[in-house]
């Protein structure tokens, strides 16, 4: 920010570009008279610059993103910290904040825009040493880095009210240039400053409070200031000393590894999903009536599952689409004559699925002693491939150990899985609208949406709710 002094022939040219009211070509035109009239002019350039605001990285890949709003317009002026802008990436919406005190001079994009990151989004006029502390913080803070220990030493018990611009210029302190400035200004030393924002940043208002310009206080510290205080404290300096645990790797082997295989090839298939709730009123009645001509038939354990599965090979009867299987490379789909219901088992191999072969033709009972033989033979661990084999449909009771709603994956090359939640009483409303106690079951099916529409997933649905909601219609079949 140097005066420069017009005081030979090329002050002709300037004065007649930037002064034409002063220079007329027929009144002055001797170089000579001009340096006499103008010798004490003098032309000092603009103090203010010119800074672009690029868009900075937000993270997670992303490139590019639209501007939403704009909350600034061209002449208005700034601080630090001011919201500028809100984008929208395809992830997230943010806000963005000045760096800079300074006055708007160009907006790059309008709003609906795309903008680049790494880009020029807007133009400031700043004050040129902003600009010059901007550009050369960086370097001056790692060229400074070596003296700062040596400084310290020599400094011994002297603890000066001012620091001098040297030591200004040394020490290392999170804070934008303007924040420099004002220390710079007032001999102030950044170091000792408490600062209040984002990650140990030292604010414009903690100067202020270090002055005592403003009351003390006033400045609340970021979360990420008392996280740190927290993690330095002696109990949390305790737990943090305690040995960590090393990675292990274990390959994978038996039924994890075919998860592995199943799963990649079920998310293959695009799912859709569909729940209901079930009254298990009745079914809970109607059961406690056959356990124990259940006993006297050989099944000491009578559960859901086998009127589940009996209502499933009924429903698949009425749309058998939902027992059918995907021939891609043929465009077709095979049309499954038998319903071997596959059952999800919890063994401590992990969960295998083996099927009930047949269930169309067998009753309850029939059902209920095959299932259990799996059970008994998955836990021991003695299943064989045959049991794999064959599957065309698929229940899973995740209700034994918990919760309501799932979104279950289909088991290629099948094309419809159904899970059942936990039975719960609530209460419930009656045909007299009397308030009653009812046991409620919650449902999720999941369908291959290249097959299966919702209207079909719903309807077979329906059929299944009604024979376990109306248990004395297994009679029928």
């Amino acid at each position: 920010m140097s005066a420069h002094i017009l005081r030979n022939r090329n002050a002709v040219a300037l004065l007649k570009k930037y002064l034409p009211h002063q220079v007329n070509n027929s009144s002055v035109i001797k170089a000579n008279i001009l340096q006499e009239q103008f010798r004490c002019l003098h032309l000092t350039p603009c103090l203010d610059k010119i800074v672009s605001f690029n868009l900075s990285d937000i993270g997670e890949g992303i490139r590019e993103v639209t501007v939403k709003e704009w909350f600034v317009k061209v002449g208005d002026t700034v601080e630090q910290f001011d919201n500028l802008c809100e984008v929208q990436s395809d992830k997230a919406s943010v806000t963005i904040t000045s760096r800079y005190d300074g006055k708007i001079t160009k907006l790059h994009y309008n709003v609906d825009d795309v903008a680049l990151v790494g880009k020029a989004l807007l133009d400031f006029e700043v004050d040129d040493e902003d600009g010059d502390d901007s550009d050369s913080s960086d370097s001056d803070d790692e060229a400074s880095k070596g003296k700062a220990a040596s400084d310290d030493k020599k400094s011994g018990d002297n603890k000066p009210v001012a620091a001098t611009d040297e030591e200004v210029n040394r020490h290392i302190t999170l804070a934008t240039p303007a924040v420099r400035r004002i220390a710079k200004e007032n001999k102030v030393d950044l170091s000792k400053v408490k600062p209040t924002g984002k990650n140990g940043r030292v604010l414009k208002g903690d100067v202020l409070e270090y002055l005592g310009m403003v009351p003390a206080g006033t400045n609340v510290p970021h979360p990420t200031i008392a996280a740190k205080n927290l993690q330095t404290t002696p109990e949390c300096a305790g737990k943090a000393a305690a040995p960590v645990p090393a990675d292990r790797v274990e390959p994978l082997k038996g039924v994890r590894k075919a998860m592995l295989k199943s799963m990649t090839e079920s998310l293959k298939i695009p799912h859709f999903a569909y729940s209901d709730e079930i009254d298990m009123t009745r079914l809970m009645e109607f059961r406690n009536q056959l356990k124990e001509v259940a006993k006297e038939n050989g099944v000491d354990k009578l559960t859901f599952m086998p009127f589940c599965i009996k209502a499933a090979s009924i429903a698949l009867s009425k749309y058998p689409i939902v027992n059918s299987s995907l021939d891609e490379p043929n465009e077709s789909i095979i049309y499954k004559g038998a319903h071997n219901i596959s059952v999800a088992i919890d063994t401590p191999q992990g969960l295998v699925v083996p099927n009930v072969k047949n269930v169309q033709i067998k009753n309850i009972i029939e059902i209920a002693k095959e299932l259990n033989d799996l059970v008994e033979r998955g836990r021991k661990g003695s299943l064989t491939p045959a049991d794999f084999a064959d599957g065309t449909f698929s229940l899973s009771n995740i209700g034994v150990v918990g919760g309501t709603y799932t979104h279950p994956c289909i088991m290629a090359p099948q094309v419809a899985i159904g899970a059942m939640g936990r039975t719960k009483a609530v209460p419930r409303f009656n045909e007299k609208d009397e308030v009653v106690k009812a046991y409620i079951m919650s449902v999720s099916w999941s369908a291959d949406h290249r097959v299966i529409d919702g209207v079909t997933m719903a309807s077979f649905s329906n059929v299944w709710k009604k024979y376990l909601e109306n248990p004395a219609l297994f009679l029928l079949n």
